[in-house]
């Protein structure tokens, strides 16, 4: 009996410890998550509630912020325009994302190519230069050809997914080179000796296993391009401006606006969260396999 003590004494440690890590971590969540918190909470104030030096903790909530941030306003960008312009640049540009970077780096790992180190920082070395150095070349070429053409792109939705499109290729090829590298060759073989032709290996065997991959690829790409800000505010002027530009737009220097800012900014969160929500079994499986470190 007295053989099992130690053992009972190492595992009742073992215990605590974890229960003591388990709080903290809570803890800090919870801190992280405040800001959010306060933020949502805000939005639901009056902006004399919201502009006072004391918190307010209890008021009665309203509504009217975010009927005044939604309310269109005629030469205003309002927020279906700015929701719609997002929505179809960043889903669109991730598509052309994936598409992209999922032959690009199935060529990069499982079926590596000539000089295939040379490529990789090629693409990583795109993340080199400051945005702000190239911003007057790509202004400047954006805006090269004649107004109201195919090929003028400032102000335009094609342009911007253009953009981010660009923008977001390098990560996604890193991102998906790490997770193909998981995928066990001997599966490959396997459906070669079957005959498989290539895209039936890609379809059936490859993509099923990084699935989890591309889900967390396609959500970092989805959050990088809906939250940009400095490249949307340069190349455009109204027609395809985005909901970062929209929730600057609330910013008023003659009157109170911060429980305003708050509802806009509640409102741009919603589908990053949502997208999240959706893809969080497959985005908790495709960190772990190793593509962040």
């Amino acid at each position: 009996m007295s053989g099992d003590r130690p053992s009972e004494v190492v595992g009742y440690g073992n215990t605590i410890t974890s229960k003591l890590l388990g709080l903290a971590a809570w803890a800090f969540g919870l801190l992280y998550f405040f800001p959010v918190l306060w933020m949502v909470l805000t939005s639901l104030k009056t902006e004399e509630e919201a502009q006072n030096e004391t918190p307010v903790f209890i008021f009665e909530p309203t509504l009217d912020r975010y009927r005044e941030v939604t309310a269109e306003t005629p030469g205003v960008l309002g927020f279906s325009t700015a929701f719609a312009n997002s929505m179809w640049i960043v889903l669109l540009s991730t598509l052309i994302v994936l598409i992209m970077a999922i032959p690009a780096a199935y060529s990069l790992s499982i079926r590596p190519i000539e000089k295939w180190r040379d490529v990789l920082f090629f693409f990583i070395s795109t993340k080199f230069l400051p945005i702000a150095a190239a911003i007057l070349p790509l202004y400047y070429f954006m805006g090269f050809a004649e107004r109201d053409t195919l090929l003028y792109l400032l102000d335009t939705r094609r342009g911007m997914i253009i953009v981010y499109t660009a923008m977001n290729l390098p990560l996604a090829v890193w991102m998906l080179r790490s997770f193909f590298g998981e995928v066990p060759r001997e599966l490959i073989e396997a459906a070669q000796i079957d005959g498989a032709s290539l895209m039936s290996q890609l379809r059936s065997v490859v993509l099923p296993i990084v699935s989890p991959g591309i889900a967390a690829t396609a959500l970092l790409c989805f959050i990088f391009a809906w939250n940009e800000y400095f490249l949307a505010v340069t190349l455009t002027t109204f027609e395809a401006q985005t909901i970062p530009i929209w929730v600057t737009g609330n910013v008023d220097n003659r009157d109170l606006f911060f429980a305003k800012l708050c509802a806009a900014s509640t409102l741009a969160c919603i589908p990053v969260v949502a997208a999240g929500w959706i893809a969080q079994k497959k985005l908790v499986r495709g960190l772990a396999m190793g593509a962040i470190k």
